[in-house]
């Protein structure tokens, strides 16, 4: 009932910087929580940075200063701006949505490969 298509993700070299975006469609309540998640080969899927339909933000300690969460609600449309990436910032980045009843719906996932 929620489609999540992702953009933005690519090669980059390690400093770089990538933007992703995810666009949402479908029946979307207006308090929900939109998100980005990532996993790396051969480890679990974790939370980089989560905003709340109100502009409130949740970051993963390891992407703090670097990576930016931002949304467009008219839009419904949730942005990464990463900066100063690192090898280790290298992986499938997925958008997530979170409705007030705690069903999750996520993207098909786009890859972020940070290499010199």
């Amino acid at each position: 009932q929620v489609r999540l298509v992702e953009s933005g993700g690519g090669p980059v070299q390690p400093g770089g910087s990538l933007r992703l975006s995810c666009a949402a469609s479908g029946i979307i309540f207006s308090t929900n929580f939109m998100g980005w998640y990532r996993q790396a080969p051969g480890k679990q899927r974790e939370l980089v940075a989560a905003i709340t339909s109100g502009g409130s933000t949740n970051y993963a300690d390891s992407v703090k200063g670097r990576f930016t969460i931002s949304r467009d609600n008219a839009k419904i449309t949730v942005y990464l701006q990463m900066n100063s990436l690192k090898p280790e910032d290298t992986a499938v980045y997925y958008c997530n949505m979170r409705d007030p009843y705690s069903r999750d719906s996520w993207g098909q996932g786009t890859q972020v490969t940070v290499s010199s």
